[in-house]
């Protein structure tokens, strides 16, 4: 509300567009907070807005809008004086002297009447921008399958996820169906932790990990076939020492769908292969492969001299070179890519009840950050790779159990040095 008093008009609580009052010539902005950490994304409802209190030397005001999940706020300044005020320093260039700026009149009431334009444009956009993003988030969400997946653990102080690939066949021309390979297994098994500070973590088990179920000794591979996913995670959850947030898990056929939409993706290794169990044709070096390559690339082992643990490391080079081209200015700039590239993507995978679009965002923030070289990969200890326990299970991988819940504590807590981790030494 603006009161008139001689030459001076005053506002009680101006707009965060409106200028400070300057007392000099010099100009300087107010700065934009950004915590992608804790902040929801654009599309996400509980997204607010924060004005940051503009600097008492700058001539003009900054309009700042930031995600943050505390609520918005508004600065109380002085308002502008009726005289138009020194314009700011740009670029090196001087400002008018006091002499020389030119007079302007009636800038009272109608900049105030200009303002409140001004400010009711501004609310209908925030207000056009939040219905399309609700709208954004309420079809990503449903475009998910869910399935009941985590355990009762208690929680743990790190976000963590388990990404799982199943060798399930959907039909997908390439990767056969259900005749063509009765049952499932997981053959792909990631743990993602994201501390609460120090570096985020990308970490393997092997799919012929040993472990013991109601008594019995099996592969961690076909736990979820035998017993379901719920004893899947609490598995994960007995080698790791932390509670399981999220799960998400990805079929033969989509990951091929996913590298199609983004119409390849970079991915290298050394040996010539012509691999007839994968169907992966491979000559040495780095090549853009296709979906059906990245598949065939991912399910090699047979000819790979390191087995299951070279092609766990081939397993995390294709979903870091998915994660880092998805998230590039050129593919999330292109509409109808992105589109295609999310259908594809959210009709592949399954995940747990309580995933959301924010925490999958999370968990792809969390994936690029540990695929970088910040990170921490590897995959988790172990005694003997090839462990027979009888019984007719054949050969398996003996964990180091003792030696992986300390890693998983130091990952989880954010003291570990980034760098490779995991094997036998």
């Amino acid at each position: 509300m603006a009161q008139e008093s001689g030459e001076h008009e005053t506002w009680d609580n101006p707009p965060s567009f409106m200028p400070s009052r300057s007392t000099g010539h010099s100009a300087s902005r107010g700065g934009q907070a950004n915590d992608t950490s804790a902040a929801p994304p654009s599309f996400s409802p509980r997204n607010g807005s924060s004005t940051p209190t503009p600097s008492q030397a700058a001539p003009r005001g900054g309009r700042s809008s930031a995600p943050s999940r505390s609520a918005s706020g508004s600065s109380r300044a002085a308002g502008p004086q009726r005289q138009s005020p020194a314009k700011p320093v740009r670029n090196g260039a001087k400002p008018l002297s006091a002499s020389s700026q030119p007079k302007h009149k009636n800038t009272g009431r109608k900049k105030h009447g200009a303002g409140r334009i001004i400010a009711r444009i501004l609310i209908v956009l925030v207000i056009l921008l939040a219905l399309v993003g609700i709208g954004l988030w309420s079809w990503v969400n449903g475009q998910l399958n869910k399935k009941d997946m985590l355990s009762s653990a208690a929680d743990t102080p790190a976000s963590t996820w388990l990404i799982l690939g199943s060798d399930e066949r959907d039909g997908t021309a390439g990767t056969g169906t259900e005749a063509d390979a009765p049952g499932s297994r997981t053959d792909t098994i990631l743990v993602l932790t994201k501390p609460k500070s120090g570096p985020s973590s990308l970490v393997s088990i092997p799919r012929d990990s040993l472990v013991t179920v109601k008594n019995t000794n099996m592969k961690i591979n076909a736990v979820a076939e035998t017993y379901g996913y719920t004893s899947l995670v609490e598995q994960v959850e007995t080698i790791t020492g932390q509670k399981i947030d999220h799960v998400a898990m990805i079929k033969f056929g989509g990951l091929e769908k996913v590298v199609n939409a983004l119409g390849g993706v970079e991915l290298c290794y050394n040996s010539t292969v012509n691999d007839a169990y994968s169907g992966l044709n491979w000559t040495a070096g780095c090549h853009t492969a296709d979906g059906a390559t990245a598949l065939a690339f991912s399910r090699m082992r047979y000819s790979d001299p390191q087995g299951d643990f070279g092609r766990a490391k081939r397993q995390r080079q294709v979903i870091a070179a998915i994660v880092s081209k998805a998230s590039k200015a050129s593919t999330l700039t292109n509409f109808s890519k992105t589109k295609t590239l999310a259908s594809s993507a959210l009709s592949a995978i399954v995940v747990d009840n309580k995933s959301n679009p924010w925490t999958l965002l999370q968990m792809a923030l969390a994936f690029k950050a540990a695929s970088g070289s910040n990170g921490v990969t590897g995959s988790v200890y172990w005694t003997d790779p090839d462990y027979y326990p009888g019984g007719g299970v054949g050969s398996t991988v003996k964990l180091d159990a003792d030696r992986n819940l300390t890693l998983f504590t130091q990952l989880a807590d954010g003291s570990h040095a980034s760098g490779t981790v995991g094997g036998q030494d």
